[in-house]
């Protein structure tokens, strides 16, 4: 009697062993396969902020001899787009894009903090106004305008959150900077060089 009820207290064990390590098995599994999954399909990759054109919205120039005084009025059109690449959601702060002549920043626009789903790419308009007097203040700014033309850059940064899976959250920063020519006596906008960053 007391051999029958040691094999079934052994027979217990074994079964609750092979139940813990079949549990165990099963959890290690599952994580290994959130790890592939995170380092392959959803590793971060890097969202890309994109200026795709500037254009000319507003321009007033005029030149006042007698003052010596050069007034200017101007706004500029900047359409942007931001890919999120990844296969999870890109949620990014509050930014800002900014219009820099010779070094030093001559009009500024907020981009407001948002949520770019999974593979989407989306959309920006923004309406940057010229701040004059910073522009004027630049000792080269008059024999620019003599000239003609005016070299300016556009400057855009995002930054933001990658989640992936719900347990890693990877902090992404995209910019953009891109140079172009305003010719002042026909409004246009000429050609623009751009250049793409972006850190994980």
């Amino acid at each position: 009697m007391e051999e029958h009820s040691a094999a079934s207290g052994l027979k217990r064990r074994r079964k609750y062993r092979n139940i813990c390590f079949g549990v165990l098995g099963v959890l290690i599994i599952i994580i290994l396969l959130i790890v592939i999954l995170a380092f392959t399909v959803f590793k971060p990759k890097r969202p890309v902020t994109t200026i795709d054109s500037v254009s000319l919205s507003n321009l007033k120039f005029s030149v006042d001899l007698p003052r010596l005084q050069v007034l200017l009025n101007a706004s500029l059109d900047v359409d942007l787009s931001i890919k999120n690449p990844n296969k999870v959601g890109f949620k990014y702060t509050n930014s800002a894009a900014q219009l820099n002549y010779r070094g030093q920043q001559v009009g500024e626009v907020s981009i407001p903090a948002g949520k770019i789903s999974a593979d989407e790419t989306i959309p920006m308009n923004f309406r940057l106004t010229v701040m004059a007097d910073r522009l004027i203040s630049d000792s080269k700014f008059f024999s620019d305008v003599s000239g003609g033309e005016l070299r300016l850059n556009a400057f855009a940064k995002v930054s933001g959150k990658v989640n992936v899976l719900n347990l890693f959250k990877i902090g992404v920063v995209s910019s953009t900077s891109c140079d172009f020519t305003v010719f002042l006596y026909n409004s246009s906008v000429g050609e623009q060089d751009c250049k793409y960053k972006t850190k994980l």
